[in-house]
């Protein structure tokens, strides 16, 4: 039975965690929030509730708790949509925040006539107390969710705490005792009201953050377009200005039948296969990626997202081909360590072994499916991307496959994925140093 018991809650866990692991940071705050705000509901049943129930009598125990309950039920709701409308995803839920207002409003004036003027003695008055307190404070906290600004949400918790003296005031409530429950009432609203203000600015904060990742990888990508784009413009412009020119050129000698028209053509020729070769060169250096300036520039772009990245290793001795193979490995496994998983840390190693060069680059984080393996990403790799089918894997392998080399990643020890490239070194360089 023991046992038993312990597999089934192995399988709870990894279902749970499979669920979980899907979520992207944001997603996973926002779980969060929401169901902290479902869990006042159970807290305004504990804590208002079964002591309401405790100290009023029979006649009334039956229906105080079940206000209560059907108070936090409608806090909870209320919550729920004020959160979705918070992030943009429906209207401001103005019905709700208005049916809620009247129904903590009606039960806390209820709670102060049933505590002043009736029957049960001085247990049925202690379990209103208990009711006018917790409504009215979780009701007005809930209530500031709702709303917008610094002075909105004060004027909510100042016109509970004003509420609560006006309705015990003129029904013949003591001032001191009044006055007591306002603080209360001024004590529990207030701390509600910051708790979902400060929710919400968290949550917003960190959707904020994750779109400027977003925004961050973007602009590098654009950026490296434009680098490209200036390339070529700096190679074909002016080449390109003069094959016009001499066209013409060539055009109006002909016409004239002129035999220079045949010179110009050829000067037109040779200016055209030289830019084609201008053009390649650009291209090669384009695909050609440096190695050592891709783990410098790795590390330094994890650093920046906040994310602790160790190289080991040296790419120096290394030839070209190898270290371009190489380099976009660790630039495809780097954008996918951002873009993919929630990885705190990674690292990046070069070590030569047997004439062959293998670079590994591991991170934790990764995001798991619920069979426990590796979500697929867009491009495989780094962070979360274990489908073969995903097309920077594919890339990836066409690359070192030219040059003789493999490509392996997947999932190891549960939320780490590793990416290790093989890539064999020229008969050349067999024993050539370099990486350690």
């Amino acid at each position: 039975m023991g046992t038993a018991a312990l597999t089934y809650g192995d399988h709870v866990m990894q279902a749970t965690g499979g669920w979980w692991g899907r979520k992207s940071t944001p997603g996973k705050v926002e779980t969060y929030t929401r169901w902290s705000f479902h869990f006042f509901a159970v807290v305004e049943v504990a804590a208002v509730g079964l002591p309401a129930f405790a100290q009023a009598g029979t006649g009334l125990a039956a229906w105080l708790p079940a206000v209560v309950i059907v108070h936090a039920v409608l806090c909870s709701r209320t919550a729920s949509q004020a959160l979705d409308w918070t992030r943009g995803r429906r209207e401001q839920p103005v019905r709700l925040l208005g049916a809620l207002g009247t129904v903590t409003a009606v039960i806390a004036v209820g709670s102060v006539v049933l505590s002043e003027r009736g029957p049960g003695g001085e247990h049925v008055a202690a379990a209103a107390s208990t009711v006018f307190v917790g409504v009215l404070s979780f009701g007005a906290g809930t209530l500031t969710l709702g709303v917008r600004g610094r002075w909105h949400v004060l004027a909510v918790v100042a016109g509970s705490v004003a509420g609560a003296l006006l309705v015990q005031l003129p029904l013949g409530v003591a001032a001191p005792a009044a006055l007591g429950t306002a603080f209360a009432v001024l004590v529990t609203c207030g701390g509600l009201a910051f708790t979902s203000v400060f929710s919400v600015w968290l949550l917003d904060a960190v959707y904020e953050l994750d779109e400027a990742r977003e925004t961050r990888a973007r602009l590098a990508v654009a950026e490296e377009r434009l680098r490209f784009g200036r390339d070529l413009h700096d190679v074909m412009g002016r080449n390109l200005s003069v094959i016009a020119l001499k066209s013409e050129l060539a055009v109006q000698l002909a016409r004239r039948g002129r035999a220079e028209a045949v010179e110009q053509m050829i000067e037109v020729q040779r200016i055209a296969r030289e830019s084609q070769r201008e053009v390649r060169d650009v291209v090669r250096g384009y695909r050609e990626a440096d190695l050592r300036l891709e783990l410098a520039g790795a590390q330094g772009v994890l650093a920046a997202a906040g994310i602790d990245c160790e190289v080991t290793g040296d790419a120096a001795g290394l030839p070209v081909e190898v270290q371009s193979a190489l380099g976009w490995v660790v630039r495809e496994a780097t954008t996918n360590v951002l873009r993919h998983g929630d990885a705190g840390r990674c690292v990046v190693g070069v070590r030569v072994a047997g004439g062959r060069v293998v670079l590994t680059v591991e991170n934790d984080g990764a995001k798991t499916v619920g069979g426990g393996g590796v979500g697929a990403g867009d491009d495989g790799g780094g962070g979360g991307g274990g489908g073969k089918g995903g097309s920077g894997l594919v890339g990836l392998r066409e690359r070192l496959t030219a040059v003789g080399g493999e490509l392996e990643a997947g999932a190891v020890d549960g939320d780490r994925f590793r990416v290790v490239a093989t890539v064999p070194l020229p008969s050349a360089t067999g024993a050539g140093g370099g990486a350690s």
